[in-house]
């Protein structure tokens, strides 16, 4: 594991239990601090089981899975949440917002499990509505209700939730596959403006190869991740 690593994943290997068992096996991925990767894969490739390593919400069954020069394992369950709290931002590939909470109380929702994040804000709410005018989001937009806004509007507020409080990761799950190629290229420029301002690595899923010349690196799935499906 390199120095300025900050995700490292070494001899993982996981299964998903089920009449249709589903596993995956990473010999050695990594990512370094700072960097943007973008992971290429198609439905079923285990662009999500990875993820689920590596944000801790399922534990690898052999080898390392370490984050933030963490090894996940050493955790306990309430442990790892407020881990992944702390250290990673999520950008849901269905945005995950309250609907009928405000678009303020969807970005701050973090920092209620999260303390060093929120120690980072000295004002969290003007950090949000600075977050959403920086995204392109309208002024007084954190007043409204989330359900009101278009897909659009909400996946912006996704991004402003997951980039409150400066956290080290960013992970995006397939965040652009319901916009259109034009929404699609002016999604992708305010996301990557607020990421490179602060600082953190982002690690993305996509099926679209066209997304590539956007990062420092592509990695495909097939490259790093072994499948294997076994009826029970």
């Amino acid at each position: 594991m390199g120095a300025d690593s900050i995700i490292n994943l070494k001899d993982v290997r996981f299964r998903w239990p089920g009449r249709a068992s589903f596993s995956i096996a990473v010999a050695d991925f990594t990512v370094q601090a700072g960097e943007s990767v973008l992971l290429l894969g198609e439905s079923g490739s285990g662009k999500s089981t990875l993820l689920s390593l590596i944000c801790g919400t399922v534990l690898a069954d052999a080898g390392t899975v370490s984050v933030g020069g963490t090894d996940l394992k050493s955790l306990t369950g309430g442990s790892r949440d407020r881990f992944r709290a702390e250290q990673i931002g999520v950008i849901f590939q269905q945005f995950n917002l309250l609907p009928f909470g405000s678009v303020a109380d969807n970005i701050l929702l973090p920092l209620r499990f999260a303390p060093d994040r929120k120690s980072r804000c000295s004002d969290p709410r003007r950090e949000a509505e600075a977050l959403c005018l920086a995204l392109g989001l309208p002024k007084g937009v954190t007043g409204a209700k989330a359900a009101t806004l278009s897909v659009g509007q909400q996946q912006r507020v996704a991004v402003a939730r997951a980039l409150i409080g400066q956290p080290p990761i960013l992970i995006a799950d397939e965040p652009t596959s319901s916009l259109d190629e034009t929404a699609q290229s002016s999604f992708l420029d305010l996301m990557f403006d607020q990421v490179r301002a602060q600082g953190s690595t982002l690690l993305m899923v996509s099926h679209d190869p066209r997304l590539a010349d956007r990062f420092d690196r592509v990695v495909r799935m097939p490259d790093i991740v072994t499948v294997e499906r076994q009826a029970a």
